[in-house]
């Protein structure tokens, strides 16, 4: 007997097909009456397909008595009550292995821009203002230190990246990782007055949101430069758009916002801000290999075998 599964989000087609070849599934996302879906197979779905986007929350755990486990196609998983499946015994696999690449090459790509002055750059040239005179200089990119905020996948890559720079490496996260490149800090602040220039790539949620404020703003320096591929809720963004204005903050280089997709025009109409849309992982490589790690940990559960990438609840 194949197992029932709740399918909140799609698959591509190709995918998609496969894992409904393989197990019974009950198509949440676009079903025309989502409550009579649950009402009929809540109680013998035993996993999830789900993304980061998409509620997994005691309401719907309590409709589905005998689920076993949720495999999520992102990264993130914000949505998802990761306690409550823990206390149920449930467990989860998400896709970081797919995509800490293409973040990482994102997160380079937004300093970069950054410490290059590249909107403003971009702007010299295509208002005509290159006629009137030369671009002021700036400052090199390789060399000196960079902080991370959060040593996961994501951060380590980003570190490997930023070595091939030669930068010096420091970073924050809970515990000292003992494979990590640089200096651990446990305190955010000393890590951006060490660093000055800061990649935040933690995850949301209450115990991050507006971890990096004010005070961390102002240890960076006027010189620093602030980017996020983490996720919108761990930045302060009022504290942000001051820093940036007044001068505390240097620059900013931003895959994710509070907003989305209408972010803060306060914060976006700076000419010293470099925007993403929430894109660091859209590329074809990324995506595909993403949805493929969905299906396989979602396989490899019910098939007895190790997960490819199994989240720590």
């Amino acid at each position: 007997m194949t197992a029932d599964i709740l399918c909140l989000t799609s698959l591509p087609p190709h995918l998609q097909a496969e894992l409904e070849d393989r197990f019974t599934v009950h198509r949440l996302f676009d079903a025309d009456d989502r409550e009579a879906v649950l009402d009929d197979a809540g109680g013998s779905i035993r996993g999830i397909v789900t993304d980061g986007g998409k509620a997994v929350d005691e309401a719907l755990l309590e409709r589905l008595p005998k689920l076993e486990f949720v495999t999520c196609s992102s990264a993130g998983y914000d949505r998802i009550d990761t306690a409550a499946l823990k206390r149920r015994g449930i467990r989860m696999g998400n896709v970081s292995p797919a995509l800490e690449d293409d973040v990482a090459d994102t997160a380079i790509l937004l300093l970069m821009a950054a410490r290059r002055d590249l909107p403003r750059a971009h702007a010299h040239v295509t208002s005509g203002d290159w006629a009137d005179g030369s671009y002021p200089l700036l400052h090199s990119f390789t060399g000196g230190r960079l902080g991370i905020a959060g040593m996961g996948r994501i951060g380590a890559a980003v570190a490997r990246r930023a070595e091939g720079f030669g930068k010096e490496i420091g970073y924050f996260s809970r515990t000292e990782k003992p494979d990590a490149p640089g200096r651990h800090f446990d305190d955010l602040t000393e890590l951006a007055k060490w660093a000055g220039d800061l990649i935040v790539c933690l995850p949301g949620g209450d115990a991050t949101r507006h971890m990096i404020g004010a005070e961390v703003m102002a240890a960076q320096g006027p010189e620093g430069i602030l980017v996020n591929v983490g996720r919108g809720s761990v930045v302060d963004e009022a504290a942000l758009i001051a820093a940036l204005t007044d001068g505390t903050l240097g620059a900013a280089g931003l895959d994710v916002f509070h907003d989305e997709p209408t972010p803060d025009a306060a914060l976006t109409g700076l000419p010293n801000v470099t925007c993403y849309p929430h894109h660091a992982s859209g590329t074809v490589e990324a995506r595909g290999a993403m949805a493929q790690m969905t299906l396989d940990n979602l396989t490899a559960y019910f098939d007895g075998r190790p997960l490819p990438y199994e989240v720590s609840l």
